[in-house]
């Protein structure tokens, strides 16, 4: 999954998708991996899923991101965005 995150933000929330990527604003500022762990665990309750079913492939000290995640829960956040 190609995710933008935006930290830094008010609160933790799916934004929108934006030139085929999933924008999340993370509440947690980017320093230390803080918005890294806080993105990770945010959809790890959003696609009601463990954590270590998510695993971030690129985009460590990056706002693009990609995440790799379970089929199903793909299936789930793409219900979840329509």
């Amino acid at each position: 999954m190609e995710i933008k995150a935006v930290p830094g933000a008010s609160k933790t929330e799916i934004a929108e998708v934006k030139d085929g990527r999933l924008r999340i604003r993370i509440a947690a500022a980017p320093e230390d991996g803080k918005a890294n762990t806080a993105l990770l665990g945010f959809l790890s309750k959003t696609l009601d899923c463990p954590k270590r079913d998510l695993q971030l492939i690129s985009g460590e000290k990056s706002r693009l991101k990609t995440i790799a995640l379970p089929l199903e829960r793909r299936e789930k956040l793409e219900q979840l965005l329509k």
